[in-house]
């Protein structure tokens, strides 16, 4: 099926050089929209993976953000404190704050054991 949409030119350049994986990034963009509407954990799945791979104490103590989830953060911390949190952000910083105190018991625990 052929689709035909009008983007702004910054983003149209942004795509031009990912142009062959277009529908891979449309599916998991649109996971991601979905996710926005459901509980759980949008755009934190990496770190519920890295989880379920069931890592070392080390691998543990050395996990850091990503730096598109520190990105996010960052914005909706400057956002906080200006135009304030649209009832999806939220609901995704609690998220968030959540599972930064899982990474957190998970550090601790890792400690003990090295």
């Amino acid at each position: 099926m052929e689709i035909s949409i009008n983007i702004p030119d910054d983003l149209a350049l942004r795509l031009t050089s990912v142009s062959q994986q277009l529908p891979e990034i449309l599916e998991l963009g649109l996971r991601e929209w979905s996710a926005l509407e459901q509980p759980g954990f949008s755009g934190l799945a990496d770190v519920l993976e890295f989880f379920a791979a069931l890592p070392s104490a080390e691998e543990i103590l050395a996990l850091k953000p990503t730096a598109v989830l520190q990105q996010r953060v960052e914005e909706l911390l400057t956002k906080t404190q200006t135009v304030g949190l649209t009832e999806t952000e939220e609901r995704w910083w609690q998220h968030y704050e959540y599972v930064e105190h899982l990474v957190r018991i998970a550090k601790a625990k890792a400690l003990v054991k090295v």
